[in-house]
């Protein structure tokens, strides 16, 4: 893999398997983890840039990424407010993808949610449906957009009550979702970083929106 990448996000549940992966076959020399906290783990070679929001859009005008991947995303809950929600999983999204092509980035992978819509009446999925319309306005030589229904994997770094019981119910929801319903399954967040890398060596050039049965496909 001759490109660089930039993970933003790192510290999350997918960004944070990624980066291990990446590591872990010898990819730390081309990898740049963008932060707002201190990453706690070995990265190798890899180099870690912990600034604040406001300086993001020059640190990427600095790396010139060829491959931008976000992890980002917060909850309603963590975030305190709608407002606190968009800045994160909306705004700064989208400040990272504008900085990114501006930067010559060839190719951006999103996590987003399935059922994202900026038109829906959700204030979560209208949310996450509008950062993906800033995705799109860049025209990035290949966009990917990733919708994975519930994550399961360990936190290390939050406690979600609400998104644990969930995940404890999800074994037998699952068995009751069959057809289009499919794309709501809980999935593990290793699957999805895995299928993150499988991308990341597709340069056929487009805008792709992936959801469960995409991200099996590739793992």
């Amino acid at each position: 893999m001759a490109d660089k990448i930039l993970i933003v996000g790192a510290t999350g549940l997918i960004g944070g398997l990624l980066t291990r992966n990446l590591v872990a076959r010898g990819a730390d020399k081309l990898l740049h983890l963008l932060l707002r906290r201190p990453y706690r783990e070995d990265v190798g070679k890899a180099k870690v840039h912990v600034q604040l929001q406001e300086n993001w859009p020059a640190t990427i005008a600095k790396i010139k990424p060829d491959i931008v991947i976000s992890c980002l995303g917060s909850t309603m809950k963590k975030a305190g407010s709608k407002a606190e929600f968009a800045a994160v999983d909306r705004d700064l999204v989208g400040a990272v993808a504008a900085a990114a092509k501006a930067a010559g980035a060839k190719q951006f992978i999103s996590i987003s949610s399935t059922m994202a819509d900026s038109s829906a009446s959700s204030f979560y999925l209208k949310t996450k449906g509008e950062a993906e319309d800033l995705l799109r306005a860049q025209s990035f030589d290949r966009l990917d957009i990733i919708r994975p229904g519930l994550l399961r994997g360990e936190r290390t770094n939050e406690n979600r009550l609400g998104e644990s019981l969930a995940i404890a119910a999800s074994p037998l929801m699952d068995l009751l979702l069959h057809g289009k319903f499919r794309r709501y399954r809980s999935i593990l967040a290793s699957d999805v970083a895995a299928a993150i890398e499988v991308l990341m060596a597709n340069s056929a050039p487009g805008a792709y929106v992936h959801e469960n049965d995409d991200v099996w496909a590739m793992v």
